[in-house]
């Protein structure tokens, strides 16, 4: 259900959706879209409150992404030529003939099928390949970065990869981080700098002045490569 405040003179829309849940979250998706969850039976006044108290959050987000459109995922055609990013560097799309494999070869993703025609079969190459690399060098910079913070006496970590749409990194209490499968196609200095913020909010749950002592530490140009990765083009 949509819903909106004015803050500032500022129309500010969100949608509603109820489940068996706890606890109020609010989302900011990169197209603008807010999203509200919340339990069910819950009052709107109380979530319209909880909205005003996020107001400044949601709007700074959502300027960020009108800002950085081109952080925006793009619409896939699987068609030869297009551009696949891999750890900050471009190949190019080449399909091929043959028995069932994705693969880089100098600037080129070469993906090879039987039938070169079936792009929802590309897709599928395509997303199982990100994936597996994924898997790989998300655990390698987490093994990495991680002897960083090893005096604060946390545990080592979970990890699990997710495809989400308006961040790139998240943890939870239980220490697991979540990282974004579309972190693959940045360079690895950018991929440890969405790590350590992580392993940052395992000592500080917020962006308190403390946790960005701890940034500073931890990642003294942690500005310049936040920055970076925010102007980086995500197609996926």
């Amino acid at each position: 259900m949509l819903h909106h405040i004015v803050v500032n003179d500022t129309r500010l829309e969100y949608e509603v959706v109820y489940s068996k849940r706890r606890t109020l979250s609010i989302q900011v998706y990169p197209n603008g879209r807010v999203l509200v969850r919340a339990p069910k039976k819950f009052k709107s006044d109380k979530i319209e409150q909880f909205v005003r108290g996020k107001a400044a959050w949601v709007l700074k987000h959502q300027r960020r992404f009108r800002e950085n459109p081109i952080a925006l995922p793009t619409q896939r055609q699987y068609i030869e030529g297009e551009c696949y990013r891999y750890l900050g560097r471009e190949y190019r799309l080449k399909i091929v003939e043959g028995k069932e494999a994705v693969r880089l070869e100098y600037d080129f993703l070469v993906v090879a099928l039987s039938d070169t025609a079936d792009k929802t079969r590309v897709a599928v190459l395509i997303d199982r390949w990100y994936r597996k690399k994924a898997k790989r060098i998300f655990a390698e910079r987490l093994a990495a970065c991680f002897p960083i913070v090893a005096g604060w006496e946390i545990e080592y970590p979970k990890m699990t990869i997710r495809d989400m749409k308006s961040r790139w990194g998240s943890c939870s209490a239980k220490q697991k981080i979540n990282l974004n499968l579309r972190l693959v196609q940045v360079a690895e200095s950018l991929i440890d700098y969405v790590i350590l913020h992580e392993l940052c909010h395992f000592k500080e749950m917020n962006h308190s002045p403390a946790f960005y002592a701890l940034m500073n530490d931890v990642l003294p140009d942690w500005r310049e490569r936040k920055k970076q990765l925010n102007q980086t083009p995500i197609s996926y």
